[in-house]
């Protein structure tokens, strides 16, 4: 990696001081400035010309970086380009830059083109933190689970900002060295509809998130075509790109053509055409990852109090990780050992029995959110995260000790819009990377994911000798198809009827 002269970083901290970024985060503003010249040497942009902006958030976006983070990258680059063209001399200071040209004045306009969530608010989300100010990023990150992901924006031809960016595809325009594509029409109808019809079939948030970045994708594929020209041909040259030159999964290729054939029929109205020569990859069959008991036992015994008990219940009940994170205390019925699994995939219910086991745990479990509620209502707590618009009907329900969530958060969540206190249940990478320290610390070479334990839930019960139908309910599955990937896990075996030898008809 390319390393900032020593001199620039003397002067990029001094800057940062009297900018009053605070001292905790003025470590993060240095690493993004060592990342965008390693960026610029690399893609062979100008490192102090506020055009090499734009693909380096594009390149931030397609590593998946939160939001918060693209925009504190953004923030510290727009600190050094005050830098360069504030001082003669600075290293690279007027490369790449037009005659005239002042990065003084540059970084709100290269941030706002590059991150239009610095300084605006995005979609409703509240983001707006500012160039130049204090940066105090949301507690636990939590702004990559309440807040729409933020989208590329181009510039169309009415002047107006859109969605979808070309430098999602830096690496495909990499023989233009840098010089930026221009859009075409504004595509931001087509977002605003492709919204509304998700939010019109209650589809889930990581559908809508998912859809939209692959409608921002094939936007810069077109280069903003206008909408009632796209045709077959377009999805056709689309799919082709994702699996020759970006050499995509299969998996992969398939949900962008289900993002796109939604697209054409419920935003443009039209069918697609022949879609018939289309290449769709085929998944090769996948033989889930089954645990044995005594894995799952030596697991367990690695993680610390409660993500043990969320383990406990994937394995326990069968749950995916979302449902299980998403259970609130009145999911739990303890009389009857029942749990109840609301919204679970495909927005459908579902009970499952509880594991004795692990009744003590669950007891405990409440008793430690009925104490943290107690301390959070002390502390002007707004309650927790609600769903749908329940909480217009029943005011005081995030209030209320039944609503609250079985695996409250760790910290508080500032909701800038309302300047509310709110709690979210625990994050889902917590779970992931504390059980992928826990297998590696217990020794096991499988590859273990949460999913692994409904996997080893369900061929436990094939084992045990619970009919097919039986497992079926208990997982979800709208196909039992999707359930008769569990024979390929176990042995086979063939039961017969005890007959006496003397009943056999022997052969003559």
């Amino acid at each position: 990696m390319i390393t900032v002269p020593p001199d620039l970083q003397v002067g990029f901290q001094a800057l940062l001081a009297r900018k009053n970024i605070p001292e905790k985060y003025r470590s993060h503003y240095s690493r993004w400035l060592r990342y965008y010249w390693d960026f610029c040497h690399k893609y062979d942009y100008p490192v102090s010309s506020n055009h090499s902006l734009v693909p380096f958030i594009g390149k931030l976006r397609e590593k998946q970086q939160a939001a918060f983070q693209i925009e504190q990258a953004a923030d510290a680059i727009g600190t050094y380009y005050e830098l360069a063209g504030g001082a003669k001399g600075a290293p690279g200071a007027g490369r790449g830059t037009a005659e005239g040209e002042s990065l003084a004045g540059a970084p709100q306009k290269a941030i706002s083109k590059s991150c239009p969530s610095v300084g605006k608010t995005v979609d409703g989300a509240g983001v707006t933190p500012r160039p130049g100010a204090t940066y105090d990023p949301p507690a636990s990150g939590r702004l990559a689970v309440h807040a729409p992901a933020v989208r590329a924006y181009g510039t169309g031809t009415d002047g107006v900002r859109q969605p979808g960016g070309d430098h999602q595809f830096t690496e495909r325009a990499g023989a233009e060295k840098g010089e930026r594509r221009k859009t075409g029409a504004n595509w931001q109808s087509a977002f605003d509809a492709l919204d509304a019809e998700i939010k019109l079939r209650h589809y889930s948030r990581k559908t809508l998130k998912s859809y939209s970045g692959w409608l921002g994708q094939f936007q810069a594929f077109t280069r903003s075509k206008p909408l009632d020209s796209l045709s077959d041909t377009d999805i056709k040259g689309f799919l082709t790109y994702l699996a020759v030159q970006r050499n995509v999964a299969a998996a992969t290729q398939n949900l962008a053509f289900n993002a796109l054939l939604f697209f054409y029929r419920h935003v443009l109205k039209k069918e697609p055409g022949d879609l018939k020569n289309i290449a769709r990859a085929k998944r090769k069959p996948y033989i889930p990852v089954v645990l044995a008991r005594h894995e799952i036992d030596q697991i367990i015994s690695q993680l610390a109090p409660p993500l043990d008990l969320v383990v406990m219940l994937l394995y326990g009940c069968g749950l995916r990780l979302f449902e299980c994170l998403n259970l609130r205390l009145n999911n739990f019925n303890l009389d009857a050992l029942i749990l109840t699994v609301h919204d679970g995939k495909g927005k459908k219910d579902r009970t499952v029995p509880m594991p004795e086991t692990a009744l003590s745990r669950i007891r405990g479990q409440m008793e430690y959110v009925r104490a943290l509620h107690g301390q959070d209502l002390k502390a002007g707590y707004d309650g927790a995260f609600m769903f749908g618009s329940i909480e217009k009907k029943f005011k005081n329900a995030a209030k209320e000790l039944a609503w609250q969530w079985f695996f409250p958060g760790f910290s508080m969540t500032h909701v800038p819009q309302t300047g509310e206190k709110r709690r979210y249940h625990i994050h889902e990478r917590h779970v992931q990377k504390a059980i992928k320290a826990a297998v590696r610390d217990a020794g096991l070479f499988k590859r273990v994911t949460s999913h692994s334990f409904r996997h080893s839930y369900a061929t436990h019960l094939l084992q045990a000798n619970y009919d097919i139908r039986t497992i079926q309910d208990l997982l979800g599955h709208s196909d039992i198809r999707t359930t008769m990937i569990y024979t390929h896990t176990i042995k086979s075996r063939t039961f017969k009827e005890t007959k006496s030898p003397l009943d056999f008809q022997l052969s003559e």
